[in-house]
């Protein structure tokens, strides 16, 4: 079996694919490239096949219909051949000596049967343009050199949650967690990220610079305007989260993940609620009301302590002038904090 699979979802990623699977190659024939073509109508499918015909001992190029990010992730879950699968979007890349020491330590932690569910890394965004970078570290928030479990977790920021970029999964339990993401939606990588946690137990963080996260394009999924454009997909990822745990449940089985699941909600209500006040139309405001109605209902406790516990209270203050303060608050954290 393979170490890991990285698995690349492409749609029309001819301009910038290739950096990112050359960032990956030199993980050598331990590493699976599992690039998933999902139906694209530029020369995607072509580089793909060459570069399996290429590397036939490490790349393997996937064709399927156009189904979204989601569905190419569902394929990659299913045909990934690594003892561990990480996601890298195709227009991201890898850190060469980061590459390096995570292929080394998940061998060793491997070898020694260390039963390790989730991998940790930092991650780095790219404003390529700006020639700038956001580093996001970890090393306040887990232990560093040591397989760990939900107890040893120190309290996360907002800035610092898990995201799809800093995680390597143990591709049994993405499975076993009976993860099935949406076809033709965004922002699924929230689920990615979220449903299979109940499921970790054993834990390790690498403080590398694994992942490199361009920032940039006008068309990509967090631009503010396409972020807006896309408020249904956001809306309905939310409600997907909401319906996917007892939160509060785990916390009193086991605090720390409870905690982080409830944390981690609370994050998407307060990114659903600031691209809502964004929109600002009555139309966007009422499908945002419906999803917090959604949360009272499923448990008023869990509902009290996001609405009024966490910065979702700020993103979605009441009246047309609320919903302009609470932009104003979203873009001066964007401007101070760079998230993206």
């Amino acid at each position: 079996m393979k170490t890991v699979t990285f698995v690349i979802p492409c749609y029309n990623s001819q301009d910038y694919m290739e950096k990112c699977i050359d960032s990956l190659l030199p993980g050598g024939d331990d590493i699976e490239i599992l690039i998933v073509n999902d139906g694209s109508k530029d020369r995607t499918a072509e580089i793909a096949d060459r570069y399996a015909a290429q590397y036939p001992n490490i790349v393997r190029a996937v064709h399927k219909e156009n189904g979204g990010h989601g569905s190419g992730l569902n394929v990659g879950i299913e045909q990934a051949q690594g003892e561990y699968l990480k996601v890298v979007d195709s227009d991201d890349w890898a850190g060469a000596e980061a590459l390096a020491e995570m292929m080394a330590t998940l061998r060793r932690l491997i070898a020694e049967k260390a039963g390790v569910d989730m991998m940790i890394a930092n991650y780095v965004y790219e404003y390529v343009e700006e020639n700038k970078q956001n580093r996001i570290c970890y090393k306040n928030v887990f232990p560093q050199n040591k397989v760990f479990g939900w107890d040893e977790v120190k309290k996360v920021d907002h800035l610092k949650y898990v995201l799809m970029h800093s995680v390597f999964y143990r591709t049994k339990l993405l499975r076993e967690s009976g993860l099935k993401l949406p076809e033709h939606t965004f922002y699924v990588d929230n689920l990615f990220v979220y449903v299979p946690l109940p499921l970790v137990k054993r834990m390790y963080y690498l403080n590398v610079d694994f992942y490199h996260y361009y920032i940039g394009r006008s068309d990509q999924s967090v631009n503010e305007k396409v972020m807006v454009k896309r408020l249904d997909q956001q809306l309905r990822v939310n409600e997907l989260l909401l319906e996917a745990h007892d939160v509060l449940a785990y916390r009193a089985k086991e605090k720390m993940l409870g905690k982080y699941l409830i944390f981690y909600l609370s994050i998407m209500y307060t990114v659903s609620s600031t691209f809502a006040s964004i929109d600002g139309s009555r139309e966007a405001c009422a499908k945002c009301n419906t999803l917090w109605q959604k949360l009272k209902e499923k448990d008023k406790k869990l509902y009290r302590k996001i609405r009024y516990g966490s910065k979702a209270f700020f993103m979605w203050l009441p009246g047309r002038l609320g919903k302009k303060i609470s932009v104003a608050f979203y873009r001066l954290a964007r401007k101070v904090y760079k998230f993206n």
